[in-house]
């Protein structure tokens, strides 16, 4: 069963706080993981909006998504301040010759580990019983940290997934 994210978000973050999901096309190396702690520690440390500092946290889970959120109800999260965290995304890309970006790759929960399916294939995948109906799918579109919490990882048959592929 995957990680309960009440032990890994902080509990002291608004559930409303903004959350950003960004998945990787691959799982990091141990020596990335280490260089992309510290990338996410610094932007962190330093994340500023109109000025004010942004009570934020960065993660990285199960080696393949890295999870930025801000607690708005301190400092407001402005347009410059969201820019700056796609930055520091986009910086890990160039470290480690990954994308963070692509959204047509989408990720489940299959034999204890995330495993990754392009969208032209789910359809493929269901038929052939590689992902079934329960299968967790990473719904990398939830935007609060309550969300997160309620929905990242939901059964294909109560994702947005089921209206498309589950007959």
């Amino acid at each position: 069963m995957p990680e309960d994210l009440s032990n890994i978000l902080p509990e002291d973050f608004h559930p409303q706080s903004k959350v950003w999901i960004y998945q990787s096309n691959r799982t990091f190396r141990m020596g990335e993981l280490f260089q992309i702690e510290e990338l996410l520690e610094n932007f962190i440390a330093n994340w500023k909006s109109h000025g004010a500092a942004v009570k934020g946290f960065g993660t990285i889970i199960y080696g393949q998504f890295i999870i930025l959120m801000a607690d708005e109800t301190q400092t407001g999260v402005g347009g410059c301040s969201t820019d700056s965290s796609v930055h520091v995304i986009k910086e890990v890309e160039k470290l480690c010759g990954v994308q963070m970006f692509h959204r047509e790759l989408l990720a489940f929960w299959i034999k204890e580990k995330v495993e990754t399916i392009p969208m032209s294939q789910v359809a493929y995948a269901l038929e052939n019983g590689l992902i079934k109906n329960d299968s967790l799918y990473f719904n990398n579109l939830v935007s609060t940290k309550a969300e997160m919490e309620a929905k990242w990882m939901q059964p294909i048959s109560e994702s947005w997934l089921a209206a498309k592929y589950i007959k």
